[in-house]
C-alpha cells in the first residue's frame, strides 16, 4: 500500500525592512484598506497547515503592523541585514537559523513572499511548492510571466555610451520583422520564490547562477512589484479594476469603498 508523502515543511518570510528609498514607508502603506504586508500575510494563511509564515524586519512600526495583521514576528532583523544593500540570501539564512532554533526543528523549504508583490494566488504559490517537491534536481522554483512585449525583437541599446545611433539588445532579433515569429520570452518577476532550505544555508550571492529552478508560470496581470509611487497606484487601479486578485481584497475593498462613498456624499 503506498502511502501519501508528508508536505513539506515551509518557511514563508516576509521581509520588510524600514528605509525605503524609493517609496518611504511603503511596507505599511495602504492598499484597498489595509497594510501593504497584510495581503502577503494572507495569502500565506491560505497556503496550508505546512506552511509557517513570519515577517522579518527591523523596524519597530512594521513589526506592529505585521502582528495587527496576524503574522508572526518572532525576531527582529539586525541593523547588518537591513541596509539597501544586504542580499537576500543572507537575510533568509538569517530567517531560516532563526527559526529552526527556536522551533528545534527543521524546514524543508523556503518560502520567500515580498510585499510589495501583492497580486498572487494561493494556487499558483502551492503550484510551485508542489513542483519543486516532485523534481529532485531543482534546488528552487520561480515565478515568471510573459510580459505584454516580446523584447528579443524590439529591444534595443546604444551602440556606444552617449550615443545616438542604435544597435539591436539580443542578437535572436536580427532579421525579425514580425513578433510571431520570435521565440516565447518570459521574465522573472518576483512575486514568490521558493527553494529548498539546504541550498539557502550554502547559498552565497546568486541564486540563479548557483543553483537549477524551474518555473511557476503566471499571467503578467497579477505580476507587479511595487517600487515607486506610480506603481503603487497602478497596483491598486488594476485591482480596483478586477484584473488582478489581493487576498483579503473582498473585505478591504468593500471597507475602502465605502469610505469613499461617505466623502463623495458628504
Amino acid at each position: 500500500m503506498n502511502e501519501k508523502p508528508s508536505a513539506p515543511r515551509v518557511l514563508a518570510v516576509i521581509p520588510a525592512r524600514g528605509g525605503s528609498k524609493g517609496l518611504p514607508g511603503k511596507n505599511i502603506r495602504p492598499l484597498m484598506g489595509k497594510p501593504l504586508l497584510a495581503h502577503s500575510v494572507a495569502l500565506a494563511a491560505l497556503l496550508g497547515d505546512n506552511v509557517r509564515c513570519i515577517v522579518s524586519t527591523d523596524d519597530p512600526e512594521i513589526a506592529e503592523a505585521a502582528r495587527a495583521a496576524g503574522a508572526e514576528v518572532p525576531f527582529m532583523r539586525p541593523a547588518d541585514l537591513a541596509s539597501d544593500s544586504a542580499p537576500m540570501s543572507v537575510v533568509l539564512r538569517h530567517a531560516l537559523e532563526a527559526m529552526e532554533s527556536l522551533d528545534g526543528t527543521t524546514y524543508d523549504m523556503v518560502l520567500l513572499l515580498d510585499p510589495t508583490s501583492p497580486t498572487r494566488t494561493p494556487e499558483s504559490v502551492n503550484e510551485a511548492i508542489a513542483t519543486l517537491g516532485g523534481s529532485p534536481e531543482l534546488d528552487g522554483v520561480v515565478a515568471v510571466s510573459e510580459p505584454f512585449f516580446n523584447p528579443t525583437w524590439v529591444g534595443v541599446k546604444p551602440q556606444t555610451e552617449g550615443g545616438i545611433e542604435l544597435e539591436r539588445y539580443f542578437a535572436e532579433g536580427t532579421g525579425v520583422v514580425r513578433r510571431q515569429d520570435v521565440s516565447r520570452f518570459l521574465r522573472i518577476n518576483g512575486s514568490f520564490y521558493v527553494w529548498r532550505a539546504e541550498f539557502i544555508r550554502r547559498l552565497e550571492k546568486s541564486w540563479f547562477d548557483e543553483g537549477r529552478h524551474g518555473y511557476a508560470e503566471i499571467p503578467e496581470t497579477h505580476a507587479f512589484s511595487i517600487d515607486d509611487e506610480n506603481e503603487f497606484l497602478l497596483v491598486e487601479a488594476v485591482v480596483s479594476a478586477g484584473l488582478a486578485p489581493l487576498p483579503g481584497f473582498d473585505d478591504a475593498g468593500k471597507n475602502s469603498r465605502q469610505t469613499l462613498d461617505k466623502d463623495h456624499s458628504a
